[in-house]
């Protein structure tokens, strides 16, 4: 406990400057980390590199009982040292990002009102904080960092569906407010029922902020069997937008399928390890690509891409 007091400390030394107290505060905060968040978050003169890291087996299942030598991390292919590591639970930042375009009307939108309210209130840990994101051609949150469920709720019964898709601009709109967050490890989960027809924002250009950043995407797809090609989701952008981001996407067939997804979401975010590394060099504004690995065969690790340092 004693160890997981010190390195939770350590990653709230490392992080200063990312918990703002007023709201004027967070809004600069966030402007100016815009699409540059990644790496960033960590940062100070002494730097500490920290990412979330799961790890699965040849059968899909979670392993929770590696050990600090089990875990080798490379910074642009050279090896560093783990010089942070924690097995148990590090509190999280959840950014829930719903789809409320026009599609999502009725039965749609009441089960993934109830899948969110009961990720939130029953599967998060009460320290875990959470946030709401709304979408359609445009973004919006709903509702800010918190740990008061009820707010959330009141959010999530707010709103009203209406308008075309516009996914990928929800995400990058959501990652500068990730950036504003107050726990080490940040978790964006993305729920829509739809093409993109209305972003701004490339993909590939998604794809590249989103393999610089330390947020874990994790994605569900509401892949209808009967609906019109030209609005049927994409699974394919869904797999690759989660896989740059460290987590992982499903698709699933209907709406009613949503809580069991984010069960196993949250499954995995309370299995997660967290380790660290202090870099060898010193940092020049560039982009480097960080592998993880485990040395056991069979298992599959997921970890943040990279950081800009």
């Amino acid at each position: 406990m004693a160890t997981r007091r010190r390195f939770l400390a350590g990653l709230a030394r490392a992080s200063a400057g990312v918990c703002v107290t007023s709201a004027a505060g967070r809004r600069v905060l966030a402007a100016q980390r815009g699409a540059t968040i990644a790496g960033k978050i960590f940062r100070t003169s002494a730097e500490l590199v920290s990412t979330p890291v799961t790890v699965r087996d040849a059968s899909g299942r979670l392993v929770a009982s590696l050990r600090r030598e089990d875990f080798s991390v490379t910074e642009g292919g050279i090896p560093q040292p783990v010089t942070q590591f924690t097995g148990e639970r590090v509190p999280v930042s959840l950014a829930l990002v719903l789809d409320i375009s026009d599609s999502m009307r009725g039965p749609r939108m009441d089960d993934a009102r109830l899948a969110l309210r009961r990720f939130v209130e029953d599967l998060l840990k009460p320290e875990d904080e959470a946030a709401l994101v709304v979408f359609n051609h445009a973004s919006r949150l709903a509702a800010g960092w918190s740990t008061d469920r009820a707010a959330l709720r009141e959010a999530l019964e707010a709103v009203r569906p209406t308008g075309g898709t516009a996914i990928y601009d929800a995400v990058a709109s959501a990652l500068p407010l990730l950036a504003d967050r107050q726990h080490p490890r940040g978790a964006m989960v993305l729920v829509s029922d739809g093409a993109d027809t209305a972003s701004d924002t490339a993909v590939t250009d998604l794809k590249q902020q989103l393999g610089r950043s330390d947020v874990f995407l994790y994605g569900i797809a509401v892949d209808t069997p009967n609906a019109r090609s030209s609005t049927r989701i994409n699974p394919q952008v869904f797999h690759e937008l989660s896989a740059q981001g460290g987590g992982y996407a499903e698709v699933v067939a209907s709406t009613a399928d949503i809580a069991p997804a984010t069960a196993r979401i949250a499954e995995e975010l309370n299995a997660q390890y967290v380790i660290g590394y202090t870099p060898a060099t010193p940092g020049d504004g560039r982009y480097r690509a960080i592998r993880v690995t485990v040395g056991h065969d069979g298992y599959r690790v997921r970890a943040r891409r990279g950081v800009v340092r």
